[in-house]
């Protein structure tokens, strides 16, 4: 037999005012850090985000949480709140002209959260609650589903199906990694096709598959290095773009400081990211 490579599925979609997905789609990413720290840094990141993926042709999206409500301690920095946090994005989206996503946690935010972001997330842990994917679907908004950790790839469907039934257009989810022993993320690149095959384009956590949940007694640890491998590797399985957590000061984070990527990593990542995406689709 001489049967050529079975062809990846590659669902076209749409996040936020962006094309994603598809033969002929082109490089998504949502960068940012974790949570939101101040105004003024929240514009730094956004500003070089936006510089660098204009130089690259790459579609950026501003990304940072309002509030961490999923902290390993009740001492950890969570963030500004709902409210004040929505007023930072909403600033970050005017002075720069950028989309932004943030994650919601409750179905009573998504009305209010949907007037300034362009994004509604799920965060994983809350990937199967009924009346938050409903609430959000309801918005009209693009919804963003990071899969569960203890969930299959094939178990989205159903996330899938209460969207749609909730009269969602625009859906996509995201692998973030699975448990795996204690302190463990694995990431299954196999789950981006399975994924796919639900018809809903797929981002690569990068970042956050590479920590190693409360693995620092208080916070999460992990290995930003192993965060640019996941990068690169979830591209090239068919992922429609990259979700990353990046920092002009990763050792000072405020939240996941052990796998925030720093500033200086992303041009190079980013161009290789390109390429691979690029070969991906040919």
């Amino acid at each position: 037999m001489n049967e050529g490579l079975p062809a990846l599925t590659l669902p076209a979609g749409r996040i936020g005012p962006y094309a994603i997905g598809g033969k002929d789609g082109t490089l998504f990413l949502a960068a940012g850090p974790c949570v939101i720290e101040s105004l003024d840094h929240c514009l730094r990141i956004a500003e070089f985000g936006k510089s660098l993926c204009e130089k690259l042709g790459i579609n950026y999206m501003f990304k940072a949480s309002f509030d961490k409500a999923n902290r390993s301690s009740i001492d950890s920095y969570r963030g500004p709140g709902f409210e004040k946090g929505l007023d930072i994005l909403a600033i970050v989206k005017e002075r720069l002209g950028l989309p932004v996503v943030s994650d919601i946690h409750e179905s009573g935010q998504a009305a209010y959260a949907g007037k300034v972001l362009d994004v509604l997330q799920i965060p994983a842990f809350l990937a199967r609650q009924t009346d938050l994917l409903l609430a959000s679907a309801q918005t009209g908004k693009t919804v963003n589903v990071k899969k569960a950790q203890f969930m299959a790839p094939w178990e989205m469907k159903n996330v899938v199906d209460k969207l749609r039934q909730g009269g969602a257009e625009s859906i996509v989810l995201t692998e973030r990694g699975t448990f795996f022993g204690y302190n463990r993320w694995i990431a299954d690149m196999r789950s981006i096709e399975w994924m796919h095959q639900e018809g809903c384009p797929v981002l690569m956590d990068a970042t956050h598959s590479a920590a190693d949940p409360g693995g620092a007694g208080k916070s999460s640890g992990g290995d930003r290095a192993m965060g640019a491998i996941l990068a690169r590797s979830g591209i090239a399985a068919g992922a429609d773009g990259l979700f990353l957590e990046i920092h002009d000061n990763p050792d000072k984070a405020l939240s996941d400081k052990a796998t925030v990527l720093p500033l200086g990593w992303l041009e190079e990542l980013l161009k290789q990211s390109l390429e691979i995406y690029n070969v991906v689709r040919r």
